[in-house]
């Protein structure tokens, strides 16, 4: 019998880049133990091109992925979330909704990809390097006992998963 699905929401402001990374890349690892989704509290509408093209380049599927606005996640028909990472510092600040279930939250603040100037290499790099801390992210977390660790304790290796390498907000340097 397979163990049972976590239900992942990954929230920043504008759902057109970290979050939507982190959503397709926690669909393409989680081995089936866990269902990501993404949301943004003012959503841009459409997804960054360069986050399409980097996750493309990564071998990751993009097929669906679309900017959309967190109060899809708040509403009583909506999938129960056991885990919600706010990946930009703004987002991590805002009022959230109450999601049903009271999942388990903590702040994953990557620097934003989309806001970087310069050359479209800089650029690229930027995304590159937000999909990498994400992986690491991801990796930690599906490495976690989720079943035998208790609430207290998960909390604590959450919130030091957000303060990993590439960490930014209250996590930042929180090593």
């Amino acid at each position: 019998m397979p163990d049972r699905v976590y239900n992942v929401l990954f929230l920043c402001t504008g759902n057109s880049a970290r979050s939507i990374l982190g959503e397709a890349l926690m669909n393409q690892v989680g081995h089936e133990r866990f269902r990501a989704f993404s949301a943004g509290s003012t959503p841009k509408g459409a997804v960054h091109p360069l986050t399409l093209q980097t996750l493309s380049k990564a071998g990751i599927p993009i097929d669906g992925l679309r900017s959309k606005a967190w109060d899809e996640f708040a509403a009583p028909d909506a999938p129960k979330m056991d885990f919600v990472f706010t990946v930009c510092d703004n987002a991590a600040g805002e009022a959230c909704p109450v999601w049903p279930g009271q999942p388990m939250t903590a702040h994953w603040g990557i620097e934003d990809p989309a806001a970087v100037d310069g050359s479209d290499f800089k650029k690229q790099a930027a995304f590159e390097d937000a999909l990498r801390y994400l992986r690491n992210r991801i990796t930690a977390f599906m490495s976690l006992p989720l079943t035998s660790i208790d609430r207290m304790a998960l909390t604590s290796k959450l919130q030091d998963i957000g303060a990993m390498d590439g960490a930014t907000g209250p996590n930042k340097g929180a090593e």
